[in-house]
């Protein structure tokens, strides 16, 4: 027989294997991870809840947790919950359904219990794998309280964190920086002056930037700037140790980005 037929027939065969061997890798993949599963679990469905298998008599407290596990995320409940309710032997996590319901699974993602959407006074009913119907009642249990909308300090805090965007188009030329300037904490209320000068500095990529007479200011003595460098629009300080203050160019002055600690500013003079 050709050689070059059975080639042919054995990359045929290898395709329809391998072809194979994705229809079944799909179906295990999608069930630990349900489509549309937040990263985070859901506050409004965490903490403690009453499980108990529909016509039995025992029933056992189950607490969902936020914290992630090996599958969906955590699920916690008392010894004596797996010989009140056998199936609970398996469980190792809670998820959510397609339709956003809560699940119980087992460390490699299968569905233990699947409860439904519906959430009354009578709580959730599900089916388990074992055929039985469960039932899932929050019994006054208190939920993960949901966290309260940032008030306008912490808006303003959380905003004055971040660096504030540069178009490098819009900034002063790096030619017009070298300069003498009057650094300040407040508007007008000159500490220091500062020289930022076009000498070559030790410091890889910078120039030389130094104290023109006395600083009265400690903050500024103990950082001690000996460089500075321009990127992107960013004024950098460059301290003797090394680290750095980033300023952006606002109102004809420089200022400390982001805004956070002790507010400095750079005002060029004539």
């Amino acid at each position: 027989m050709d050689e070059g037929l059975i080639s042919t027939r054995q990359a045929k065969g290898l395709a329809a294997l391998a072809a194979g061997l994705l229809l079944l890798a799909g179906p295990v993949f999608a069930q630990g991870q349900p489509a549309g599963r937040p990263a985070t679990a859901p506050r409004a469905l965490a903490g403690a809840w009453e499980i108990e298998k529909i016509g039995a008599p025992r029933s056992c407290t189950v607490t969902f947790g936020t914290e992630p596990a090996a599958k969906g995320w955590q699920l916690r409940f008392p010894a004596t919950c797996r010989r009140a309710l056998p199936i609970l032997n398996e469980a190792a996590g809670w998820d959510l359904g397609s339709a956003g319901a809560p699940r119980l699974i087992d460390g490699a993602g299968k569905v233990l219990i699947a409860f439904d959407e519906k959430a009354g006074a009578a709580g959730r009913r599900g089916k388990g794998s074992d055929g039985a119907q469960y039932g899932l009642d929050p019994k006054g249990h208190a939920r993960v309280a949901a966290r309260p909308a940032p008030s306008a300090a912490e808006l303003a805090a959380t905003a004055a964190s971040r660096r504030t965007p540069v178009d490098p188009a819009q900034a002063p030329a790096i030619e017009s920086v070298p300069g003498r300037y009057a650094a300040m904490r407040q508007p007008g209320r000159e500490v220091c002056r500062l020289s930022l000068t076009a000498a070559a500095s030790e410091t890889a990529g910078a120039t030389v930037a130094s104290f023109e007479g006395a600083c009265t200011d400690t903050g500024l003595t103990i950082f001690s700037p000996v460089a500075w460098r321009y990127v992107a629009g960013r004024l950098e300080l460059i301290a003797r140790k090394g680290h750095k203050v980033e300023l952006v160019f606002e109102d004809g002055q420089w200022r400390k980005d982001p805004a956070v600690g002790a507010p400095l500013m750079l005002k060029k003079l004539p």
